[in-house]
């Protein structure tokens, strides 16, 4: 927070530690502090995060992307790394964190990135123009349905999966838009819907990657085989908790 406050990168701070700092830095870094001790999220303090390479604008239309949701990046470049053209849909880009990061690395790839919020796109494509990525389409849309029919090699989502009465609600991430966090009593509503709808949406022996919570590591994997998904699998994050599901179309 003071090397944003000095417009510094980290470094300086220890290359010159011993600087006196004017009021104007100092009142702004104190008002900071204050905010931040009330639980405000440092990346929305910052106004930005970083993920996977690239640095994210991230503002309260928008969820500050987790270190974990790197693993479904990672996940789905290995599942398309034999592909040409990769044609890959983002449901829920937000700030277009996963959409962004895959185009950096498959520059040859077809995005199209959904979200239900205008105002999140619109924090995604100023990050899309910002690292310099053009091969990333924004649409409008709850979920599928402002998607014309088509099928994609690969859908990856990180959707709302917190229950609505969870603890959790009550801690920092009661900054974060609610609608991106929470989907109904089990946290599964989202996530029923994408699934109920992904087949039409998948070519033949294609993937869908889907983050969640830890403790859904079994009913994700069970929606996923009731609607007529192959070879399904839950995957653990670095943790060691049950982070995401992957399921196939036959």
């Amino acid at each position: 927070m003071l090397a944003h406050c000095l417009g510094k990168n980290r470094s300086y701070l220890y290359a010159w530690g011993d600087q006196q700092l004017d009021s104007t830095v100092c009142a702004k870094f104190e008002t900071l502090i204050e905010k931040h001790l009330s639980d405000y999220p440092i990346a929305y303090l910052l106004g930005s995060q970083g993920f996977w390479s690239l640095d994210l604008k991230v503002t309260e239309d928008v969820l500050i992307p987790r270190p974990e949701t790197e693993l479904l990046v990672e996940l789905a470049l290995d599942k398309i790394k034999h592909l040409r053209s990769p044609s890959i849909l983002d449901l829920g880009t937000g700030s277009g964190a996963i959409a962004l990061a895959l185009a950096s690395e498959r520059s040859d790839a077809n995005i199209i990135a959904t979200d239900y919020s205008a105002k999140a796109l619109a924090v995604a494509k100023e990050n899309a123009q910002c690292n310099g990525i053009q091969n990333v389409h924004f649409i409008e849309s709850n979920w599928f349905d402002k998607i014309k029919p088509q099928v994609f090699d690969i859908i990856v989502s990180n959707p709302p999966y917190i229950p609505e009465k969870d603890p959790h609600l009550n801690q920092s991430i009661r900054y974060e838009p609610r609608q991106a966090l929470v989907s109904g009593k089990q946290g599964l509503d989202d996530i029923y819907s994408i699934l109920q709808n992904a087949l039409s949406y998948l070519k033949n022996n294609a993937w869908i990657l889907l983050e969640h919570g830890y403790d859904q590591g079994e009913s994700v994997p069970n929606i996923m085989k009731q609607v007529g998904l192959q070879e399904v699998a839950c995957i653990k994050d670095y943790n060691e908790n049950n982070r995401l599901s992957i399921a196939k179309k036959g």
